[in-house]
């Protein structure tokens, strides 16, 4: 049985329509599961939304429709964004799916019996929008005198009878948990902030409210219901089919990468990994925050206006390259910044003139002189070899980048083949040798064809679309599964006898929209 895989996205919050945030986690998290799936592990991809809490009820009454209704509307917005992003996910979960409510009882009851678990009675500032507790030291005042949580979001004071989580008796094991597993919070900036956070001193949790209804209920306290963190970081169990252990997902936990932005990384890394000791239960692999996709460098802002819908994004430039710029452009962990020149120019540059053009021009010349008949063998030349060993170390580049989760530098490995191709036929001149040396035409073909299977096989997970597309052209066999190498595909594939399929660009050049980022 091929070696497991689990990856989470966050769930998403859907008290507002889905925006450019989502949109990158939930794409760099496929890349991933799709890599890991061509790579021959047995994956398991898991994203959501997570719909309880106070906001949602709020914006229903707002609305004035039932808080399910509200909920089954906006998840649908991400549910929609997810398979127009052509979003790979094996479950695309809800947290008002009845397994998670069973889920979330089960490990409750897990953390009470552990003696984790006690009431009493609350008073302190509480933060609607981020759904958290914030202790008076971590509060800031705004210019108008209010007072923020560290997120910068409203505070208000809250009093009321909830159950609390004794965090603070796991303030050594998390300590011993960084120390001991470097790679569990990454990259290392996150590492070191939660490091602080906790050294400065851990207080028990609140993990009930019982001022709204729209929740988990508590087992055995009518009037609580959980705190939405305790719900929803439970998800990524319930996927597991937890509590039930002889589900056939079982195997799929712990999950080795929970991928996540950088402002939700203390629930993650702090609250998440003491409920699970608590429960018993094994550890997460890894916790991974990335960073925020700045719009022209600025903070996505509502009342500023520069927010973009991911959707009209799509629309405008393509799915496989909003993708491709997202995973290039941004050095992973980091926060970057977009804008409609930014992905024009990047996509442009690369994947329409240097790959896509290196793709058509080579296919089409095959079509338009040997009937779409992969070349014969020719006579070979040292700098054949030679570039295909170039594209053989640009794609291996890429796959150990990938394995760190440095995706930009992969991709940035992978374009070192790309552009080795581009020299190689613009030396060799096939247009040229057509009339003075067939023979050696044939030969330099033959390897364009090679090398472009595997650089469209390596950046499939990036852009499944375009290089699906070439890959379908060129008859690649088991595409999602196939071996960089040659692996004797090309002896095969000539041995057939079919022509290839007629080539039509894979990825077409864009221009900026008249009205930049419409």
């Amino acid at each position: 049985m091929a070696d497991p895989f689990y990856i989470t996205t966050a769930i998403h919050y859907p008290n507002g329509r889905p925006h450019i945030g989502h949109a990158y986690e939930m794409v760099a998290a496929d890349v991933i599961a799709r890599f890991q799936r061509q790579a021959g592990r047995d994956v398991l991809f898991q994203t959501g939304t997570d719909e309880h809490g106070l906001k949602m009820a709020q914006a229903a009454r707002a609305r004035g429709i039932s808080t399910r209704a509200f909920a089954d509307e906006m998840s649908s917005h991400f549910h929609v964004m997810a398979d127009r992003l052509d979003i790979s996910y094996d479950r695309f979960i809800r947290t008002v799916d009845a397994d998670h409510y069973a889920a979330s009882q089960a490990i409750w009851k897990a953390m009470q019996d552990k003696g984790d678990l006690y009431l009493d009675r609350y008073e302190g500032w509480y933060s609607v929008r981020d759904e958290a507790f914030y202790d008076e030291s971590e509060l800031t005042i705004g210019e108008d005198g209010t007072k923020l949580s560290p997120q910068g979001t409203p505070v208000e004071w809250t009093a009321e009878e909830t159950w609390f989580f004794r965090l603070s008796k796991y303030q050594q094991p998390l300590l011993d948990l960084y120390r001991d597993n470097p790679d569990f919070i990454r990259p290392e900036s996150r590492r070191n902030e939660v490091m602080r956070f906790v050294e400065g001193g851990l207080s028990d949790l609140s993990v009930s409210r019982t001022s709204f209804d729209w929740g988990v209920p508590v087992p055995d306290s009518p009037g609580h219901v959980m705190y939405v963190w305790v719900d929803a970081l439970t998800n990524y169990l319930t996927g597991t089919g937890y509590p039930n252990k002889d589900s056939e997902l079982a195997r799929f936990w712990p999950a080795n990468l929970h991928l996540i932005g950088k402002d939700i990384v203390r629930f993650h890394t702090v609250y998440w990994p003491a409920f699970l000791m608590s429960a018993d239960l094994p550890l997460p692999q890894s916790v991974f925050g990335h960073g925020f996709l700045l719009h022209r460098g600025e903070k996505m802002s509502k009342s500023v206006g520069n927010v973009v819908d991911p959707m009209g994004l799509a629309d405008a430039f393509g799915v496989d390259a909003l993708r491709y710029f997202f995973l290039r452009e941004v050095s992973f962990g980091q926060d970057g910044s977009y804008s409609a020149e930014a992905i024009v120019t990047r996509v442009n540059a690369e994947l329409a003139n240097s790959f896509g053009n290196l793709a058509q021009r080579t296919l089409s010349f095959i079509a338009k002189n040997l009937g779409g008949a992969l070349p014969e063998a020719g006579r070979s030349d040292p700098a054949d070899a030679m570039l295909i060993e170039e594209v053989v170390v640009a794609c291996a580049g890429l796959k150990t980048a990938f394995d760190d989760l440095a995706l930009s530098q992969g991709i940035e490995a992978w374009m070192r083949g790309v552009y080795a191709c581009n020299q190689y036929i613009d030396v060799q001149a096939p247009w040229s040798l057509r009339k003075t040396d067939p023979e050696r035409m044939h030969a330099v073909l033959g390897t364009l064809v090679r090398a472009i299977r595997m650089l469209a096989i390596a950046i499939l997970p990036v852009t499944p679309r375009g290089a699906g597309q070439v890959l379908d052209t060129l008859g690649a066999e088991e595409r999602d599964h196939a071996a960089i190498d040659d692996d004797g595909w090309y002896a095969r594939r000539a041995g057939q006898g079919v022509p290839l399929s007629p080539p039509t660009p894979a990825f077409p050049r864009l221009e900026v929209p008249a009205e930049a980022d419409a």
